[in-house]
């Protein structure tokens, strides 16, 4: 019988060859894929964020588990998709245009990815249009906007007046964060939500999803 614990273990201390191991003895038992994602990683990767946000865990430990989380998901994703099921929802991730700093925006991705979203990554330095024709082509519930710079924060204003000016603005959530970024900014900008860290993030990511 598959160990769920062992899982959930491997993936909230960053283990990745064990994570993969299991998941691969699991899936071979005929687990059910989406029951390893609802007991052991998504519960793991929840407590990982936690753990960070208590600052017993920091970015390197954070990295290592959404490294693990992601080589089990590798394996399990191609299983879900064979099956239809659906993720909890659809999000675009990027870095604005003229910042190339992509550390926070990845370990963002991949906490999501771990919490059950369908992520699409744009990468750094993704210029507003490039984020208006993600929205048009791949229709997702959330746009999620990274800067680490506060010269390439007002491309965050203009991404949202250009998804307004394309008649896409109220189809998608918008989050923004990153360092120099505030919950004031976010108002201002007309950004639907704000997150100050990757945990914070999933679950804001929740919350818009679902309203």
């Amino acid at each position: 019988m598959a160990d769920l614990k062992k899982l959930y273990d491997a993936i909230l201390n960053g283990d990745q060859k064990t994570a993969i191991a299991v998941t691969e003895a699991a899936l071979a038992e005929k687990v059910d894929p989406q029951s390893l994602i609802n007991e052991a990683m998504i519960p793991a990767m929840n407590e990982a964020g936690s753990k960070f946000e208590c600052e017993e865990y920091f970015v390197p430990e954070l990295l290592l588990a959404a490294r693990a989380m992601k080589g089990s998901l590798a394996l399990i994703r191609p299983l879900l998709a064979a099956a239809g099921a659906e993720p909890v929802g659809r999000v675009i991730i990027g870095t604005v245009k003229g910042d190339l700093h992509d550390i926070g925006k990845n370990l963002v991705a991949s906490m999501l990815e771990g919490g059950g979203f369908e992520v699409i990554d744009l990468g750094a330095d993704v210029a507003v249009d490039k984020f208006v024709a993600a929205v048009k082509e791949r229709n997702p519930h959330l746009i999620c906007m990274s800067a680490l710079l506060t010269v390439t924060m007002p491309a965050m204003k203009t991404t949202i007046q250009a998804l307004r000016e394309a008649g896409v603005r109220e189809n998608v959530k918008v989050m923004v964060g990153g360092a120099p970024v505030t919950a004031e900014y976010a108002s201002e900008i007309g950004a639907d939500g704000y997150a100050d860290n990757a945990s914070a993030a999933v679950r804001k990511a929740r919350e818009l999803v679902a309203a």
